[in-house]
């Protein structure tokens, strides 16, 4: 591998920053609801978001986490994908590279239709209409008697409907993938743990984590409102498109 930074990475981080930029100068609640992605059925989804979701980074209120969210994001793509790059060429990298973050946004949306799509028809069984309940949560309100009716999953309804999307994080993880399966031997760690461990023991159990804390709502290493299977989506993204690739490609991978 050469040294350096490869075209698409330093394109990419160059229009992460922008876009960083942009929330912190332009006004964080507009630019913000322009970009990031909303579940489809608030009245503030668009779908254009569901690809410049993956070039936003901070929330509603910019914050130390939401700089770090951003540092932690570009270090990894220019570490990872710059060696992707190299090997796949600047062209397939970036085909790859979006198509990881939009498996990841659908995998992450399907996530979160299940939990709403669980309390809406709990609801809907009591005697609420479909219509009545979308208007009163796009007002930002809420009847009094849901949490009696859906019990804990009411909090799960809500977070589904209010939630928005943001981040690199996703397609990284698509990224992540491809080193592992390209570079397997190679040594990665934690900074919590500084052990070296083999790329194909590293990602896999990466992987295993967020699907622990989607499942279990317990936060491993990330902030507690991470959406972690936006992460596994990215990851089975980027693994099918690898194995894919493998079997149907004379070269396995490059395209020039």
């Amino acid at each position: 591998m050469r040294p350096g930074i490869t075209d698409a990475v330093k394109h990419l981080l160059i229009i992460n920053v922008i876009m960083f930029l942009g929330t912190l100068f332009i006004g964080n609640g507009v630019f913000y609801e322009w970009f990031a992605l909303y579940f489809p059925k608030n009245e503030a989804f668009q779908p254009w978001q569901l690809l410049t979701h993956m070039f936003m980074h901070g929330g509603a209120l910019l914050n130390n986490l939401s700089i770090l969210h951003i540092l932690f994001n570009m270090f990894g793509l220019w570490m990872f994908g710059t060696a992707v790059e190299q090997i796949f060429g600047t062209r397939k990298f970036v085909i790859f590279y979006l198509l990881s973050g939009f498996g990841a946004a659908l995998i992450q949306l399907a996530f979160l239709y299940n939990q709403f799509n669980s309390g809406l028809t709990i609801l809907i069984e009591n005697g609420f209409s479909q219509t009545e309940i979308l208007r009163i949560l796009g007002e930002g309100m809420y009847n009094t008697a849901w949490p009696q009716i859906l019990g804990n999953d009411y909090i799960n309804f809500r977070d589904a409907y209010m939630s928005t999307m943001v981040g690199a994080s996703g397609a990284l993880f698509g990224v992540l993938v491809a080193f592992g399966m390209l570079f397997p031997e190679s040594k990665l760690m934690l900074i919590f743990l500084p052990i070296p461990i083999k790329a194909k023991y590293f990602i896999p159990a990466i992987i295993g984590l967020d699907i622990f804390s989607a499942l279990s709502g317990q936060s491993v290493f990330s902030p507690s409102n991470t959406a972690y299977m936006a992460h596994v989506g990215g990851a089975l993204t980027g693994f099918l498109l690898m194995y894919f690739w493998k079997k149907n490609e004379r070269d396995k991978y490059r395209w020039n």
